[in-house]
């Protein structure tokens, strides 16, 4: 049985921009995984939307990014804009 997942649906999307970006800027799932201490199944799977986010992969991304868990939850991590391959943000108008 698996636990109960506390966090929404926008928040698990939010995690999952999060994962998918610093997949591209690691290079691959293998190198994010050792990072982050996951699986690298686990993680292509939370990706992907075959399972839920843990709040304990939310922590270790916020940690990893040197990011606070909130950005992460609420999708400021990454920036609106940012490339995933130099970082760069455009500016966002608003």
């Amino acid at each position: 049985m698996s636990a109960p997942v506390d966090l929404t649906p926008k928040e698990q999307t939010n995690v999952r921009t999060a994962l998918k970006f610093l997949r591209t800027r690691c290079g691959q799932w293998n190198s994010l995984a050792r990072a982050l201490r996951f699986s690298q199944g686990s993680l292509s799977n939370v990706a992907n939307g075959h399972k839920a986010v843990s709040p304990t992969l939310v922590f270790r991304i916020a940690k990893f990014a040197s990011v606070m868990v909130d950005d992460v939850l609420t999708g400021k991590f990454p920036a609106p804009g940012t490339c995933p391959h130099c970082g760069h943000c455009a500016e966002v108008e608003q």
